[in-house]
């Protein structure tokens, strides 16, 4: 390859991991992907577990959902959420890692 052939990411590419990395880049979604990964849960059990208002998980989880970072399945009144996107949980999980590791 010559010097003015350089291999170039799509932009819309560019800009879906950007979001990715968004999601990640906030200590609350941290939390919420790192619960999801373990257990699947309601909104009321999240915010009990993160100590959180109910609102402000669900705005967190409409974020998530539009990324299709987390899923959710209806069981009569209640909606349950878990992770949708294992490669992200792992770099979450990659990272954990990593900043514990001394």
């Amino acid at each position: 390859m010559n010097k003015d052939e350089h291999l170039f990411l799509d932009e819309d590419l560019i800009e879906v991991v950007s979001r990715n990395f968004k999601a990640l880049g906030d200590p609350t979604r941290i939390k919420l992907l790192y619960l999801l990964s373990q257990e699947e849960c309601s909104v009321g059990h999240i915010a009990e577990v993160l100590n959180m208002s109910q609102s402000a998980i669900s705005h967190q989880l409409s974020f998530l959902k539009n990324l299709r970072l987390v899923k959710s399945r209806r069981d009569g009144k209640s909606i349950y959420y878990t992770c949708d996107d294992e490669h992200v949980i792992e770099i979450l999980k990659i990272m954990i890692n990593h900043t514990t590791h001394n």
